[in-house]
């Protein structure tokens, strides 16, 4: 397959392993990011770096937006301006609000340029290992032509409809997993509470039937405590805040979500948000914090 040029505005944790990918499948990537401290690691591995979004809205025709949230991808949109014609094509890979995806493609369409989602379930490391799985939104022909964009890093594409139904997908399935690692989180505590040897514990929780994916990535940090981020843990309450007040829209009680909440925001305030999301176990068994 021939080389292409990348465009990616956003290269925290997640954009860097995309980076990461592309450029090992010999794709040209040119990036962006506000905080300068990221792009000369960037620079390292071979990218690109651009000085505005607008130089990487001019460097090549299809971006990659890999952002915190919605808001700054409306920011980051604004200020490409109109270095933003019609030909490019915007594929968002950030958690946010799907009422927000539908308003931007229905500003961006009249222009030409082509707005998707493409939502990733996994970790920075679960794309470094091609194992994640995209979730794209919006015209389904539009979306199957970046397929070579999402190669180099998904096992699997699944189309979940028109703009906004990636976000909300990505919702739901982070509402799982979420809850998936706060159980592994509270089990492997009260295992080890009551006098089992955790290792032990883990092993039996991953050959019975209450086994989940979760406990490959996050059983062994949360044995050895080590919570040097792979997604961090103040960027899953934003999206569990995203989850309930979706929730209370569509007229929904989300208890153990609301729970979850509770815990996120004392594992924050205890100033753990820059840690990986499974640092919630430290509610179980740190000294200084807990709830």
């Amino acid at each position: 397959m021939a080389s292409q040029c990348i465009g990616l505005i956003g290269i925290g944790l997640l954009g860097r392993a995309l980076a990461e990918r592309w450029l090992a499948a010999g794709d040209e990537v040119v990036g962006f990011d506000r905080d300068p401290a990221a792009l000369p690691a960037f620079s390292a591995l071979g990218g690109r770096s651009a000085d505005g979004v607008r130089e990487v809205a001019e460097s090549t025709r299809r971006i990659v937006l890999c952002l915190p949230d919605h808001a700054v991808v409306r920011s980051v949109v604004s200020e490409m301006g109109d270095t933003l014609a019609a030909g490019h094509v915007l594929i968002d890979v950030t958690t946010g609000d799907s009422d927000t995806a539908v308003a931007l493609e229905r500003d961006l369409q009249p222009r030409g340029i082509t707005y998707l989602e493409a939502t990733v379930s996994g970790s920075s490391d679960h794309v470094r290992q091609r194992d994640a799985l995209v979730m794209t939104g919006g015209d389904a022909d539009a979306c199957a032509a970046c397929g070579d964009v999402f190669a180099p890093f998904a096992r699997s594409v699944l189309h979940a409809g028109r703009v906004g139904s990636a976000a909300k997908l990505k919702l739901a399935t982070n509402l799982v997993l979420g809850l998936n690692r706060a159980a592994l989180a509270e089990g492997l505590a009260f295992a080890r509470a009551i006098g089992l040897d955790p290792p032990i514990a883990l092993q039996a929780l991953r050959e019975g039937l209450a086994y989940s994916r979760i406990m490959d990535s996050k059983g062994p940090k949360l044995l050895a405590e080590d919570f040097t981020p792979q997604a961090r843990l103040a960027q899953h309450l934003k999206d569990v805040r995203l989850m309930l007040d979706a929730a209370g829209k569509a007229g929904l009680s989300l208890p153990l979500s609301e729970t979850h909440r509770r815990l996120l925001d004392a594992a924050v305030s205890a100033g753990w948000g820059e840690l990986d999301n499974c640092a919630i176990y430290r509610l179980y068994t740190a000294e200084d914090g807990g709830p």
